[in-house]
């Protein structure tokens, strides 16, 4: 009796295919024999696959960690005009950090790091693509299309009035790429002594990220690099919107250092997530929460800048004894004793700090 089920299944699952089959041969007229036919001339239509595009970009060397974070925001907003609109297929590359002038540890590695020692890879990418320098060359090879040096305009605003242009200029300063080759430049390209550039161009940019698209889109359409270096002469196009907010929180700090933050937190603030209400998902896209739902830990955080921050801001900056009688309120306000003091001041200032405090 099983032996007659079984085939009689099978002589059902044979009269399906073939009526599928059958089925298929129907859909076709006399003019689709060229599908069989080996000396047809006729064409499909096949799409093309996109090329990719690696963008990269590069920010004035000495400016501190903040504003190179700022920056990332400007030209990953860009690559998603990019992709959006040029229907191109942009990769960001990841500039290396470092060396930066608030670096101070001798014993560490202070130049060449990876952006996965800060932030979280897999979560950048949720907003644009995104990739790390030494793949880059993996990928490709240690050669960068063009570099395309941004700079001001020599005459400044016209009449005193800002608008929007880009236009290829003579080098205002004296440029830090110089030709090794008849073909190839030299630069800093972040401490890697191999890398090289084929073309070199100074840009006077003056407005928005966007004003930079036609330039990539026409003039360097061929080109599958393109390295932007003081790409903070491009301003926020985007700034304070959804889009920016989605790159900023895409910005997740690595896990390895919420760790060593978590650790610190349980062991000298008496805080963690779960009581502080901070808890967050891998996936930024998915977290939903509302204004003042964070309560925070039982401490108050400062952030007290007294070295270059101090030498080029003396009226702005409060002294040390003002600082502490700034702080106290708060403290008496919201009713804590512990303050986390995040500072590169000298040893000998925390200790004034501490006293008058």
């Amino acid at each position: 009796m099983v032996g007659k089920r079984r085939t009689l299944l099978w002589q059902i699952q044979v009269i399906a295919l073939t009526l599928s089959i059958l089925f298929c041969f129907s859909l076709a007229d006399e003019n689709d024999d060229f599908v069989f036919d080996p000396d047809t001339t006729q064409q499909f239509n096949v799409g093309v696959a996109k090329p990719r595009r690696f963008l990269l970009y590069g920010v004035n060397r000495g400016e501190g960690f903040n504003l190179s974070r700022d920056v990332y925001l400007r030209i990953a907003n860009l690559v998603k005009i990019l992709i959006k609109d040029g229907h191109e297929d942009w990769t960001l590359v990841l500039p290396p950090w470092g060396p930066l002038y608030h670096w101070k540890s001798q014993d560490l590695k202070r130049s060449q790091i990876p952006w996965s020692v800060f932030f979280e890879i897999q979560s950048l990418n949720l907003y644009v693509p995104v990739m790390e320098f030494e793949d880059f060359i993996a990928e490709n090879s240690p050669i960068i299309d063009e570099v395309l040096y941004l700079q001001r305009y020599s005459e400044g605003w016209n009449h005193g009035k800002f608008e929007e242009k880009i236009d290829e200029r003579e080098c205002i300063d004296a440029p830090m790429y110089k030709r090794v080759k008849k073909d190839l430049y030299n630069g800093w390209f972040w401490g890697f002594e191999e890398v090289r550039a084929i073309g070199f161009r100074c840009i006077s940019a003056q407005g928005f990220v966007g004003v930079i698209i036609p330039v990539l889109q026409s003039n360097y359409s061929s080109a599958r690099s393109v390295l932007l270096d003081r790409a903070e002469t491009l301003l926020h196009s985007r700034y304070g919107d959804e889009e920016y907010w989605k790159a900023r929180r895409s910005m997740q700090f690595a896990k390895h250092l919420r760790q060593i933050g978590d650790e610190f937190r349980h062991q000298y603030l008496d805080s963690d997530d779960q009581k502080d209400k901070t808890s967050m998902l891998d996936d930024w896209r998915k977290v939903q929460t509302k204004h003042g739902q964070a309560v925070g830990g039982p401490y108050v955080a400062v952030h007290l800048r007294r070295q270059d921050f101090l030498y080029g801001h003396k009226v702005d900056v409060p002294s040390l004894n003002r600082t502490a009688e700034q702080i106290q309120p708060i403290l008496d306000k919201y009713k804590v004793k512990k303050l986390f003091v995040a500072t590169d001041a000298p040893v000998e200032g925390m200790l004034i700090f501490l006293v008058l405090h």
